[in-house]
């Protein structure tokens, strides 16, 4: 695969999970939801016109500059260590939350199926393109972080963001 099929190939994932994000948002009847969702679109929606901008310097110089990718987000490590807080402002209602769950788990599989894409990149191409998409892969690890937490805690699952929040054996 060339750099540039590379580029338009991740264009048509961002662009997926762009839609997938934005529609959950405005369909999630949770407050928590759907800040989630639109924090997240919004992080999508940005990795598209970065990807365009790539992708027009490309077909003009035919070279592409590793320009800092920006994250509205914290990393992965970071969402991790703000546990504690996040916790906090978690919605413990009892209602369903069916349609939020079945769009977290839409977007979890959107983000596997992408960074997959990503690591395929990063080895398959030449230094140049292994620059491009590198950065990706850490964003999208809290990608996958964010949406893992929401399930746990939408599923009450006693954990959030891998960590145990409680023991169902301890006495």
């Amino acid at each position: 695969m060339t750099i540039e099929e590379a580029i338009k190939t991740a264009l048509v994932f961002e662009r997926k999970v762009h839609a997938l994000y934005e529609t959950a948002a405005k369909n999630a009847s949770d407050a928590t939801a759907k800040k989630v969702f639109a924090t997240l679109a919004q992080e999508e929606q940005g990795h598209v016109s970065y990807l365009e901008s790539r992708l027009a310097e490309w077909q003009k110089d035919g070279r592409v500059s590793p320009e800092k990718l920006r994250t509205v987000l914290p990393s992965a490590q970071r969402i991790r260590a703000g546990v504690g807080r996040t916790r906090a402002g978690v919605s413990k209602e009892a209602a369903s939350h069916d349609a939020e769950l079945s769009s977290l788990y839409q977007a979890l599989a959107a983000e596997d199926e992408t960074s997959a894409f990503y690591i395929r990149m990063v080895r398959e191409l030449p230094v140049e393109g292994q620059n491009l998409f590198s950065r990706f892969l850490e964003i999208e690890d809290g990608h996958g972080a964010i949406v893992q937490a929401e399930i746990d805690s939408v599923k009450r699952m006693g954990f959030w963001f891998d960590l145990k929040e409680f023991d169902l054996e301890a006495g």
